[in-house]
């Protein structure tokens, strides 16, 4: 079967969020850089990265509820334009000196409160720029194009620009925003998108709730009623509640093996510190693959097949990295296993975009991003706990096995064909009524 266009928009798209993801990969580092050079207290350095992370926690409903009621592309264009601002005075505040740190915890505050409205407008928009068929290999590329931008660009640059001069990454980190905004407005506009026929009766804005009151009712619905629809959306939908569990409980595990995984590289794999860079590379080669690839997989097996395929590659992947004492072993078995977390990732997204009313993407969206960004912490924290009390070598193979519970758990509820007008290998975009690692 030959494989749709992606076409104009996709690129014009895809431009945008490589564009985006570069300027946050020169950022983030940068900003810690800078931390670094007002203060050496551990816990002032760390709220600047906590104040980066609380957002999508505390407001991440609420971007998917506006991401549904303004049209996307202007809001994603709307949000680089004052992310551009944001990082653009916070580079003018530091080329005269008056960046301090309470700048610097507003500045990564704003930007990812800016950023959740912004993910969850792009994770809506994508289906109404490619064909269903072609959402699989759609969201690998974009998960690739963001390895690349990210990991072998962006971060090595981070530390050669602000050694150049201190202002430098967070100017350039303002221009590829800007750079996103005019990319996403030469977008051709999409008319809003109603329920499909398929999943109309279960589409609230189809639904008034009191029809002897009248259509002003369905107007007077509040933004934690809409919030809430999301999330009874995600609860009340048996295959897509599995996925985001599966995705809560691989989050879980891959949050604790990043907390540990340097540790485990220097002190386990004996990974030499001039190497690291090296080692921490094969993982971004492997997201590239595993984003290149996630379309044909798609095509080849299925979406949710795919899916209970990758959990199983990664649960031999992780284990081979836990059990593994060499440094090339364990780098292959990490690249393979960061290659199975982008397929997941653009999978999982593709399921989504394909099976859920495209009036509700938004909120359905932050709803699962919430699941998952509630198990993160937790993994983190319980394996540096484990890591102080244990090693970090047992913490590895605790890791493997709560991926491998996970894996086993999915593999007996992820089942296609229990789950009418779910997609068959090679299917060409059926949709049915209806998961960020």
């Amino acid at each position: 079967m030959t494989a749709p266009p992606l076409g104009r928009d996709y690129r014009l798209l895809w431009s945008a969020a490589v564009s985006s993801r570069l300027g946050d990969a020169l950022r983030t580092p940068a900003l810690a850089l800078l931390a670094a050079t007002l203060t050496r207290d551990p816990r002032v350095i760390a709220a600047v990265t906590v104040a980066g992370q609380l957002p999508p926690l505390l407001f991440g409903l609420l971007g998917g509820v506006y991401a549904d009621r303004w049209d996307r592309r202007r809001t994603m264009a709307v949000v680089d334009g004052l992310r551009a601002s944001v990082v653009g005075g916070l580079a003018v505040a530091v080329a005269l000196d008056r960046a301090g740190v309470a700048v610097l915890v507003a500045v990564a505050f704003l930007l990812a409160a800016l950023g959740t409205l912004f993910d969850a407008a792009s994770f809506a928009l994508l289906p109404s720029v490619v064909p269903p068929a072609a959402l699989p290999r759609a969201n690998g590329r974009l998960q690739a194009g963001s390895a690349v931008a990210g990991g072998f660009l962006g971060a090595p640059a981070a530390g050669v620009l602000f050694a150049l001069a201190a202002p430098l990454p967070f100017a350039v980190d303002a221009l590829t925003f800007l750079c996103a905004a005019l990319l996403t407005l030469a977008l051709r506009p999409t008319s809003r998108q109603s329920c499909r026929p398929e999943t109309r009766s279960r589409c609230p804005e189809t639904r008034p709730r009191h029809p002897e009151r009248g259509p002003e009712c369905g107007r007077a619905r509040t933004v934690w009623r809409e919030a809430v629809e999301g999330v009874r959306w995600v609860r009340g939908d048996a295959m897509l509640w599995r996925l985001t569990v599966a995705t809560a409980g691989s989050n879980l595990a891959i949050s604790g093996l990043m907390a540990v995984l340097v540790l485990y590289a220097l002190d386990v794999l004996r990974v030499p510190p001039a190497g690291y860079g090296l080692f921490a590379a094969g993982a971004v080669l492997g997201g590239l693959a595993g984003g290149l690839g996630a379309g044909r997989l798609a095509a080849r097996l299925g979406t949710v097949p795919a899916l209970r395929f990758v959990l199983a590659g990664q649960a031999v992947a992780l284990t081979g990295l836990a059990l593994s004492r060499h440094p090339v072993t364990g780098g292959l078995a990490l690249a393979v296993f960061a290659a199975g977390t982008t397929v997941w990732n653009s999978l999982w997204a593709s399921y989504g975009q394909r099976h859920v009313p495209a009036t509700l993407l938004g909120r359905v969206a932050a709803a699962q991003r919430l699941v998952g960004l509630l198990a993160a912490p937790i993994g983190a924290t319980l394996a540096g706990l484990g890591g102080a009390a244990y090693g970090v070598g047992p913490v590895a193979g605790a890791v493997a096995g709560v991926f491998v519970l996970v894996t086993l758990a999915a593999w007996r509820v992820l089942r296609p064909a229990g789950h009418p007008g779910q997609e068959q290998p090679a299917d060409t975009g059926r949709s049915g009524p209806p998961t960020a690692a």
